[in-house]
């Protein structure tokens, strides 16, 4: 059969159609599928100044405080996470990792860890824990309204309760000692306080500082015979080597009374105090607001937790000979630890 060179061309120009048709509904699903935005991972670094249990509780809130919020790990949000253990030159480097990487936000955990970011940084967000003072840190202006780039959760406890508490079980104290580190600003805040609490019971403070975890039981031994009974402050330093302040205090049958539950947990007597894992939280949740664009830390009063709990080690208690009042034994929310 013959065909003519007209039908022949029609033929192939309707073939062509077909496939320009084809291939232009392809190419448009292909662009639809390449369009489609992915999630943005945003930068978080954390800094922890030191490894000890406190510390890592609020570290794990935090993370938990933006998963709670929206903000998940691997989703939409991406860690890098550090632990400086305690040396300030880990912290320097850290803290110009993270400005280096352009973090979308820092939170940095402890007093020392906050001081040296917001030193390396002005503009990005920083969101603290563990921190006593923000003020006497310079790191804020003002504790209601901070007007810089740092905000976050105090780690404040109730210094004139916990003396209190430090008579309950020994009613008859006229001394107290009072062991922390001397570099560390909160400490001192938080023994200032003491010291004006016990002037109004006629109680009197005598002072043993450190400079590392290795002067603690020389500085323990230093109050032995003189003091009636111990008192250790949210310090880093301590915190990081209770078991080491212990082996002193238990030889010496000296109650120790902390600024928080962990510390009674690795060899203290008695706290009342924060819970650190819940004070993460509040600074997760504060983070989670700066990195939705909800809020900036300038204009973010700093939090604090406002219910404090009674911890007890019956442990140590018998280990001591201190007998504990069951008025405290079996308050409401008491934790005792066997």
């Amino acid at each position: 059969m013959l065909f003519s060179n007209k039908n022949i061309l029609k033929g192939g120009l309707a073939l062509m159609t077909a496939a320009l048709i084809a291939g232009l509904a392809g190419c448009g699903g292909s662009d639809k599928k390449a369009e489609q935005p992915k999630a943005e991972l945003k930068k978080v670094g954390i800094v922890q100044l030191v490894e000890h249990e406190a510390l890592d509780a609020a570290c794990k809130g935090f993370i938990d405080g933006l998963a709670k919020n929206g903000f998940v790990e691997g989703k939409n949000v991406t860690f890098d996470k550090h632990n400086a253990q305690a040396d300030q030159s880990n912290l320097q480097n850290i803290a110009h990792r993270f400005v280096n990487n352009k973090a979308d936000l820092i939170c940095a955990i402890a007093t020392p860890a906050a001081q040296t970011v917001a030193n390396a940084t002005s503009d990005i967000p920083i969101v603290a824990t563990a921190v006593t003072d923000y003020k006497a840190a310079k790191l804020v202006k003002d504790a209601a309204k901070p007007g810089t780039n740092v905000t976050g959760t105090t780690d404040m406890n109730p210094v004139a309760d916990q003396l209190e508490l430090l008579t309950q079980i020994v009613p008859k104290a006229k001394t107290v000692g009072a062991v922390y580190c001397s570099s560390e600003v909160n400490s001192q805040l938080q023994v200032d306080i003491l010291k004006a609490a016990a002037a109004k019971k006629n109680i009197a403070v005598k002072e043993a500082t450190v400079s590392t975890v290795n002067d603690i039981q020389q500085a323990v031994r230093s109050l032995i015979g003189q003091v009636d009974a111990i008192y250790v402050p949210t310090d880093n330093v301590l915190a990081s080597a209770m078991p080491t302040l212990s082996i002193v205090t238990r030889e010496a049958k000296l109650p120790v009374i902390c600024g928080e539950g962990n510390m009674v947990k690795a060899g203290g007597l008695a706290s009342l105090g924060i819970d650190y894992y819940k004070l993460g939280l509040q600074t997760g949740e504060m983070g989670a607001a700066i990195l939705a664009g909800k809020a900036k830390p300038a204009e973010m009063p700093i939090q604090a937790q406002k219910e404090f709990q009674i911890i007890v080690n019956l442990k140590e208690a018998e280990l001591i000979g201190v007998k504990i009042p069951e008025a405290l034994t079996k308050a409401e929310g008491a934790v005792l630890i066997k």
